[in-house]
């Protein structure tokens, strides 16, 4: 069953998902609020806000992305992609001033770097519904083994798989050129199954558990990706540009309107 479906994971993923760019305000806030669900309701990562919207001073210059469930037609999960900001005094990326003192400036010194071609990629996550199997409670996504096939009951990781390859074709198409992020060291050996290996570069900070500041170039990961993931890239990046397009028009739920209006 699994050789079959991964034959054909992009018809198979746009069945079930589509990834939809958050260009509105409202859209935003949807990205938001699945980002409250998951980081001050279930992890407590964060404090809970009173009007259920996470958001922090870097949102204003980010690019937010969503997930989509066409079954619930629900967003079920999010990332974003943090640009350097002009408006910000030092133009600091979050892991810039995180791993300050553990970055290896000899693999790459990212203040020499031209500030429009860097991001970085955080705050991706799914609801709990979404992700909640057994030894998943405690992360904000997770892929393990037996998504692959290694397990008795093999189940793709269309979800989490979706937002990484969603993400990349979107700094792709803003011309960003290298992507860093804070990461897990067993979350960086499943992201390295697309074919492009995400390089550490610097020691490991204590960041909601241990993470390791990391990067990859966005060119390499789409050379380089591996054959069988080539449909759902394919399929990803036509809804990226549909979406930019203003083709699809994706309605937020009522709850998140009536919840901004009240905000």
């Amino acid at each position: 069953m699994f050789s079959r479906e991964s034959a054909h994971l992009g018809t198979s993923f746009e069945q079930y998902f589509r990834i939809v760019p958050a260009l509105t305000e409202a859209l935003k806030y949807e990205a938001y609020r699945v980002r409250h669900s998951v980081f001050c309701d279930d992890l407590q990562f964060e404090l809970t806000r009173f009007n259920k919207f996470e958001m922090d001073e870097y949102d204003a210059h980010a690019l937010h992305l969503l997930i989509r469930s066409i079954q619930s037609e629900t967003f079920i999960g999010c990332t974003r992609i943090i640009r350097p900001s002009p408006d910000m005094a030092d133009g600091l990326l979050p892991f810039e001033r995180t791993c300050a003192e553990t970055l290896d400036r000899s693999i790459i010194d990212p203040s020499r770097l031209p500030r429009d071609k860097i991001a970085e990629v955080s705050r991706l996550a799914v609801v709990a519904t979404f992700r909640r199997r057994k030894g998943e409670e405690i992360s904000p996504l997770d892929i393990t083994e037996s998504d692959y096939g290694a397990g008795p009951i093999p189940r793709f990781p269309y979800i989490p798989l979706g937002l990484y390859i969603g993400t990349v074709e979107l700094a792709r198409i803003h011309n960003i050129q290298i992507l860093f992020m804070l990461t897990e060291e067993r979350l960086a050996k499943h992201f390295s199954r697309l074919g492009a290996q995400l390089e550490f570069i610097g020691a490991p900070v204590e960041h909601r558990g241990l993470r390791f500041p990391s990067m990859v170039y966005v060119g390499d990961i789409i050379n380089n990706m591996r054959p069988i993931f080539r449909p759902l890239y394919q399929t990803i990046a036509t809804e990226i540009r549909a979406g930019l397009a203003g083709k699809i028009i994706v309605t937020p739920s009522n709850e998140t309107q009536r919840s901004i209006i009240g905000f």
